[in-house]
């Protein structure tokens, strides 16, 4: 369960908001935020293009006289360039997903939300609750940049799982962008594979228009095990300059059974988290916003045995793993400054500080030992890798961080140029602590330093023809108290636009990406202890295991080198008056050079004799000479009001073209169709969402393909009253059993990881209830 502090914590946050929201000062005549006084300008980049005749609006969006489209393609993004555009406008493989589309999923993860994102997908173990993001095949070691609110998100923790994970629960999330591929180069450092940016709700995501206060306060639950939330957000306008925005929520559940009904152990979790923002207005044009975010995530990370465990072949097959009582502690702070005003073409520019710390404490509780000789005692040290029942271990990543541009804007004639620039920094600190020291050796403490800058040139000719120029210059230094590396490169970008029919825009685009080295990938060395078994190697320093880990300070940072080629349908009005059809395809090939991955020596006799068999003494993070991922991905929409359909797909191909095999992270398939009707005067939605994967059968050898399976969701939204919506939905409908992604193999003869093949199978069918209620007042 939460510990006592989370839950004091959250219930401080909630009753802050509500008495915000309640002070008598609320009931004075409504002041409007200077957004809320008059029609949001268009950005100076969007005077260029066509006007854009926004599609009907969906009443259960409306919450005042005008709503936000239904096409979450037309929300704005700066994630591709750091300039305001819409997400259909922009010429990258970017999508958005909006806070309207989150609530009705009523997501219990993060992954719910991506389900019809093209070329996303998820290894996310069901025992831990954090999230591992792949973007085109590429995931672990910062490959993809995740930021919360503008900070990055780079915990990270080497065991039988994904190498980089971050926390975040989606009831804190106001609006999701993604980019897919180098093409967003200019936002960060790293992201070779994408960038997700990620923004927590706001007080407009709350407030309607004229209420100066406003508090929403959800409820849900669900089968397939006892799953509730329940949460307030809520804030207040205390006059045109200064707003307070605030919420709490509550998360639990317990173990899932997957589609062929296996109760998957450890899969139960706890939640509490809150947030606070406080934004100022000081002067016209000027915003500084200061926000705070903090989750508190209590569960058990492990598998239980499955069958008997009497021998050794049975062992081998059935062997659970050990079991951690782990308590996660996730802090976020920002401060933002942003100045931007219609009538200055030479000032438009953001500045963001952030510290993030992800705390992750860890008490084992379990081996999967038959006898005592998991408790310590006299003569008995427990298992030789965790350890014994009672012993801890700890991870911590401390990340603070700088990201500063500005965009001068000018005109020549029927040219329109917009010029970013700017330059970001992080510094990484990673702190392990574990009695037996192997936590140490598989994620070694360190410190990591990464910064760049960069410069966009974006054209746009009358309406018809866009050009975009882009360098960003990186570089990063790493140590720890024996090893430390560094590096820097010059990475190009640029892309080409034309509109020859409005409405069609098809596009070019060049891009590179680079991805420095991780400390873990780096610097980690020792030996990989046996689990109580005999040891087969001895190593460098003296210590004996199954293998030896060898540091590789001379490890060159990863390039993607991305050729993309898209097109991007906009049209209203196309059968009925009112309607409207948005749609992005695009087909890339992403050539990484200098591709990290952990490579083993040649198999060799072991200290037992080659009776015993073959194994790879060494294992070392190296350069693979080349990597090649290439696609295509489709994301459409039709809106006519009444009704709507969309369809997603994407179908990718990753391997090392220089020896033909697959790459193991890489999806194969998946086609995603959604659709539905709004009845009863549009208060009433009815929605259904299938989505089809393909297994990927290209793999290294010893590792277990994925499944392929059918998802098929339902959902029902109805709103009753103006101030009360009412959900309900269905996930896995047809009670399907899959494993989305591909199982690392943990021996030289193919055998499975059994923890992570125990854990990843997603949960069978879900049946989900929930309410929103809506208190504000002028």
């Amino acid at each position: 369960m939460v510990g006592l502090n989370s839950r004091i914590c959250a219930l401080l946050l909630s009753v802050s908001v509500i008495a915000l929201a309640a002070t008598p000062s609320a009931a004075q005549t409504a002041v409007l935020s200077p957004q809320s006084k008059k029609q949001k300008p268009v950005t100076r980049d969007q005077v260029a293009k066509p006007a854009l005749q926004m599609p009907a609006t969906d009443p259960l969006d409306a919450y005042a006289q005008a709503g936000p489209s239904t096409q979450s393609l037309d929300a704005i993004t700066v994630v591709s360039t750091k300039t305001e555009e819409r997400a259909i406008d922009a010429l990258a493989p970017a999508s958005a997903i909006t806070v309207d589309q989150i609530q009705r999923l009523q997501p219990n993860r993060l992954q719910d939300i991506f389900v019809a994102t093209p070329g996303v997908s998820f290894q996310d173990r069901g025992d831990d609750p954090s999230t591992a993001i792949n973007i085109r095949g590429l995931q672990d070691f910062g490959r993809v940049g995740v930021v919360v609110d503008g900070a990055r998100q780079n915990y990270q923790r080497s065991g039988h799982n994904a190498q980089g994970s971050f926390f975040l629960d989606p009831e804190m999330i106001g609006g999701v962008d993604v980019v897919r591929g180098p093409s967003a180069n200019i936002y960060g450092s790293g992201a070779i594979g994408g960038v997700v940016s990620f923004r927590t709700k706001d007080i407009d995501d709350v407030l309607r228009a004229g209420e100066r206060w406003g508090v929403d306060m959800t409820g849900s639950y669900g089968s397939n095990n006892s799953r509730g939330l329940g949460s307030v957000f809520g804030g207040i306008r205390v006059d045109p300059t200064v707003d307070v925005f605030g919420g709490a929520l509550y998360r639990t559940q317990g173990n899932y059974k997957d589609g062929a009904g296996t109760e998957i152990g450890n899969t139960g979790n706890d939640l509490a988290g809150g947030l606070l923002k406080l934004t100022v207005r000081p002067a016209e044009g000027h915003e500084v916003k200061i926000g705070g975010l903090f989750q508190d995530y209590n569960y058990n990370i492990g598998q239980f045995n499955r069958g008997p465990v009497l021998t050794a072949a049975q062992r081998a097959l059935y062997q659970g793993s050990s079991v951690y009582d782990s308590n996660v502690r996730n802090s976020t702070g920002t401060l933002s400054w942003k100045y931007s005003r219609p009538d200055d073409m030479l000032f438009d520019w953001n500045i963001s500080l952030y510290g993030n710390r992800t705390d992750n404490d860890q008490t084992k509780t379990y081996h999967n030992s038959t006898s005592g000789s998991a408790y310590c005692g006299a003569g008995n040290y427990g298992n030789n890798i965790s350890g014994c029942i009672g012993d801890k271990r700890g991870y911590r990543l401390d990340t603070i961080g700088i990201d500063a541009n500005n965009t001068t804007r000018f005109d020549y004639g029927d040219w329109r140029t917009a010029v970013t620039y700017g330059f970001d920094a992080f510094n990484d600190k990673v702190t392990t602590a574990d009695s037996r020291g192997n936590s140490n050796i598989t994620t070694p403490s360190g410190e990591r330093t990464v910064s760049g800058g960069f410069v966009q040139l974006k054209n746009n000719y009358a309406s018809w023809l866009e050009v975009i120029g882009a360098a960003r210059f990186d570089h990063y230094e790493l140590n720890s108290q024996t090893n430390s590396a560094s590096g820097s490169r010059l990475s190009p970008k640029i892309t080409l636009g034309v509109t020859p029919l409005a409405g069609l825009t098809p596009y070019l685009s060049y891009a590179e990406g680079y991805r420095a080295p991780s400390i873990t990938e780096t610097l980690i060395a020792g030996s990989h202890a046996t689990g109580g078994g005999p040891a087969l190697f001895a190593c460098a320093d003296g210590a004996t295991g199954l293998f030896c880990l060898i540091p590789n300070t001379g490890l060159r940072p990863e390039v993607g080198k991305n050729k993309e080629v898209g097109i991007n349908l906009k049209y209203n009005d196309v059968f009925i008056a009112g309607d409207s059809f948005r749609g992005k395809i695009n087909a890339f090939r992403n050539d990484i050079d200098n591709y990290i991955d952990l490579v083993g020596s040649p198999p060799q006799a072991s200290r037992l004799g080659a009776a015993y068999g073959l194994y790879s003494k060494n294992y070392q993070y190296q350069n693979i000479p080349h990597a090649r991922i290439d696609g295509v991905e489709l994301e459409t929409s039709y809106d006519a009001g009444l009704w709507f359909v969309g369809v997603s797909a994407s179908a990718l191909r990753g391997t090392n073209p220089d020896t033909g095999i697959g790459l193991a992270a890489v999806p194969s398939r998946k086609v995603v169709t959604s659709g539905g009707v709004r009845l009863l005067d549009r208060q009433l939605t009815i929605a259904a969402q299938w989505a089809s994967y393909a297994g990927n059968s290209n793999l290294p050898t010893g590792y277990l393909p994925a499944t392929s399976y059918d998802l098929v969701n339902l959902n029902v939204s109805y709103r009753p009253t103006s101030d009360v919506t009412v959900n309900f939905s269905i996930d896995n409908l047809l009670n399907n059993y899959y494993r989305p992604y591909a199982i690392p193999g943990s021996s030289s003869d193919g055998t499975t990881q059994n923890d992570v093949l125990f854990s990843s199978p997603g949960p069978g069918i879900v049946y989900k209830g929930g309410i929103k209620v809506h208190f504000g007042g002028a």
